[in-house]
Parts: structure tokens; C-alpha cells; sequence
């Protein structure tokens, strides 16, 4: 088997780096990953929506829960 020449070598080292960057890239690109995880959460509540309800329901409750506490400790 022969070995690669250096500039071989050179053009597979950039063709790696080019994949790697472009990685990098879609992974901080932030208003890219909020799109995905938007499509994931309707896609997901689309299948199954009691555990968004439920979860909105009891996110209300705390919040209700805060702010009467806060009201109260006010007095």
C-alpha cells in the first residue's frame, strides 16, 4: 500500500477541517438551534399535548404561588 504524499495529505487534512468547522459552526449557531428545538417542541406537542398542559398548568401554579407569597410577606 503506498503511503500519501504530503500533498495528499494537506488536501485531506483540509477537507477534515472544513467538515469540522462547518460543525462547529452549526452547533453555535444560536437562532439556527432555536428553530430546530421550536420545530421538536411542536412536533412533540403535536403528538402528545397532555404533558405541555400539564406542565403549563403547574408552571401557573408556582408562579400563582410566588407572587401570593410575595403579596402577603408585603403585609
Amino acid at each position: 500500500m503506498d503511503e500519501p504524499t504530503p500533498a495528499q495529505r494537506v488536501a485531506k487534512a483540509r477537507v477534515e477541517l472544513a467538515a469540522t468547522l462547518d460543525a462547529i459552526e452549526d452547533k453555535l449557531n444560536l437562532p439556527k438551534r432555536a428553530r430546530l428545538a421550536t420545530r421538536r417542541a411542536k412536533a412533540s406537542y403535536e403528538q402528545n399535548p397532555l404533558p405541555w398542559i400539564a406542565g403549563a398548568v403547574g408552571a401557573a401554579a408556582v408562579l400563582a404561588g410566588a407572587i401570593a407569597l410575595y403579596v402577603r410577606s408585603r403585609r
